[in-house]
């Protein structure tokens, strides 16, 4: 059986080992390995096909069910199965029609995320210091642009080469706009304030590129206003949606991108007028209202004439009252120097002297003073010591507290109903409690007996 299989294995690549197939694209499916498995349908028949990793990765499309495509490559069998499949080499959309259907489907795709939105398109700045153009560097397009800009405005521009057609066009088409919007701004390249996404004109398989999902998606995610300007005025791509203006072709991208220097100037001369005419205007009005109401304002003379007047009244009247404080201060000079006459000043110590000697200490009447006062203190301190509660002590009296407390009793009577008593001598105490013996207190001639101990 496996020889039958290799027989007719080869049979069918030696016959058909190079094929041509047009069909729709039915049953498409991309495996982990990378290969991608998918069937190829008319109207009456069908045939499985293979392409393997390398072949797939480079197709400049996304196959999807449904396109009609040619396909290119050999017949071969698969003995595991038992049946015949072709091995493409290369992929082709079939004809214009096939390419309409997948952009029609993408821009469904895209749009219905929002990623055409008008409310997500940002405004273009009115003089941008830096603009990046993405194009090839060495079509027409960038000179027309660069030519465009120095009639109009002269300003700095960084271009990004890039492929504008072909395969891996679309790939470094959106990492350039990547890339711009990835400058940190302050950087060795200056991050631009605009960008211009530009191509030449060309049919729609030579813009294809730009209606690639990467490109359309890094012209949506670009947080620096785009403008594309790709193909010639009839000509559109998805890019043009997402981007936040397009312009028509790369000439008009650059006339849309700077306002003209020479209109600049022109309308900042005439500002510069028009602004100093006002002011002028200003200060003139502002002149014919001063004189009007200087009008209405008194002279200088008659608002002072008053105040002159008053001033020489004040001078006046200065003058006199100095010099009635000057007489008022003569005469008391006058009286107090009377006062200090010599005769009057030796009077007065005279009279001091008499006085001092009156008041001077006289030693017999300090003796006496001194005397009395001994005497009085001798009597309050006898008083002192027949006062003095501990005196008594010392003939054989006894203070009689209470245990504890120390509270001094006064009669027996107390004494009985106290229990354990301090007897306080003259030099020392004793402890003692009053005993009672069937339930009596021992008493003897009305004094309670006691029993003392240590």
């Amino acid at each position: 059986m496996s020889e039958l299989s290799a027989s007719l294995k080869r049979m069918v690549e030696d016959n058909f080992g190079h094929v041509r197939l047009r069909g729709e694209i039915s049953g498409y499916k991309r495996a982990a390995s990378g290969h991608a498995y998918l069937t190829l349908k008319d109207d009456r028949a069908c045939i499985d096909a293979v392409m393997w990793k390398g072949t797939a990765g480079t197709l400049p499309f996304n196959p999807e069910d449904g396109i009609e495509v040619i396909a290119t490559g050999k017949l071969t069998t698969y003995p595991g199965r038992s049946k015949y499949q072709i091995v493409i080499d290369r992929l082709e959309l079939a004809g214009e029609g096939a390419l309409m259907m997948l952009l029609e489907r993408l821009k469904a795709k895209l749009s219905a995320e929002g990623l055409f939105d008008p409310a997500r398109k940002k405004p273009l700045p009115f003089l941008p210091r830096t603009i990046g153009v993405v194009t090839s560097p060495t079509g027409a397009v960038i000179r027309d642009i660069l030519h465009r800009l120095e009639d109009r405005c002269p300003t700095h521009v960084v271009v990004w080469p890039v492929m504008v057609q072909g395969q891996g066009a679309a790939e470094q088409v959106a990492a350039a706009i990547r890339g711009f919007d990835g400058l940190p701004p302050g950087g060795v390249v200056t991050r631009p304030d605009l960008v211009i996404v530009a191509r030449g004109g060309g049919s729609i398989e030579d813009l294809w590129a730009f209606n690639e999902e990467v490109v359309v998606r890094a012209i949506a995610d670009c947080s620096i206003p785009i403008i594309s300007a790709v193909g010639h005025e009839t000509d559109t791509t998805l890019g043009d949606y997402a981007a936040d203006i397009r312009a028509p072709t790369p000439t008009a991208a650059a006339e849309i991108a700077v306002p003209v220097r020479a209109e600049l100037m022109a309308m900042l001369r005439d500002q510069g007028a028009r602004s100093e005419r006002a002011a002028r205007r200003y200060r003139e009005r502002g002149m014919e209202q001063l004189r009007a109401l200087s009008r209405l304002l008194p002279s200088p003379a008659a608002l002072l004439d008053p105040q002159r007047q008053r001033t020489d009244d004040l001078g006046e009247r200065l003058r006199r009252g100095l010099g009635r404080r000057l007489a008022d201060a003569r005469g008391d000079l006058a009286h107090a120097a009377a006062a200090l006459r010599p005769g009057l000043l030796r009077q007065r110590v005279a009279g001091a002297e008499q006085r001092l000697r009156g008041i001077r200490l006289q030693p017999a009447l300090l003796r006496r003073r001194l005397v009395e006062a001994s005497d009085r203190f001798d009597r309050l301190s006898r008083l002192a010591q027949s006062l003095d509660p501990h005196r008594p002590l010392s003939r054989g009296y006894a203070w009689v507290t209470t245990r504890p407390g120390g509270k001094v009793l006064s009669d027996a009577a107390t004494a009985r109903t106290a229990g354990a008593l301090t007897l306080q001598f003259a030099d020392g105490t004793v402890d003692a409690r009053v005993e009672r013996a069937g339930g009596r207190t021992y008493e003897g001639g009305g004094t309670a007996q006691p029993n003392l101990f240590d």
